[in-house]
């Protein structure tokens, strides 16, 4: 739903898990306040639907970055409460650079997930297909996807690029997209909640 209210009973994906991003046992440089009185901040990435958030952990817990943590509905182990979503100019230095690298491990670790992307994407518009939103794709690559996965699914990033000509490597696209739709750089979202 484009920037519209969601309808009553209709809920958000939440996040379950979350990979921290940076942990900054004294919270922000630039908070003023007194150190005793500063609160620590967890910069992390959801898992599963890709969300940028920003998470206070319990008292005296320590977390290291690419740690996975629990922030789901029940107990949770080290994370006291989400603060809220972070855009993605608000990530800390190191967040920033840990980025690629959770998003490239997710990709990686749940590489059926986004191989059934290539094998289900659908038309947008008469003129335009979810799969022309990935980088690098333009609508010769789209109807060779779109032929070849007629005979049959396809079961890898490797089996995509074996039987797609000149198909640039399939995980590396899915992350660059990934990182677009973070960024805010496009109104279509493929693999973030908005």
């Amino acid at each position: 739903m484009e920037n519209q209210e969601r309808p009553e009973g209709e809920r958000r994906a939440k996040e379950e898990y979350a990979i921290v991003l940076d942990f900054l046992q004294n919270g922000y440089p630039f908070d003023k306040r007194p150190s005793h009185k500063k609160t620590p901040i967890v910069h992390a990435l959801g898992k599963e639907h890709f969300t940028l958030l920003e998470l206070v952990p319990k008292p005296g817990v320590t977390l290291q970055p690419n740690e996975e943590v629990y922030i789901g509905e029940e107990k949770r182990e080290k994370i006291h409460h989400i603060s809220g979503k972070l855009p993605m100019d608000r990530l800390t230095g190191t967040a920033s650079s840990e980025l690629n690298h959770v998003i490239e491990d997710i990709v990686k670790k749940n590489e059926k997930r986004f191989v059934e992307f290539f094998n289900k994407a659908q038309p947008l518009t008469t003129r335009m297909h979810q799969l022309e939103l990935l980088p690098g794709l333009g609508k010769k690559h789209m109807w060779e996807i779109i032929e070849a996965r007629k005979d049959k699914d396809f079961e890898s990033f490797a089996d995509i690029k074996a039987r797609v000509k000149l198909m640039p490597d399939p995980e590396k696209i899915i992350i660059k997209r990934i990182l677009l739709e973070l960024r805010g750089d496009d109104k279509h979202r493929l693999f973030i909640e908005r």
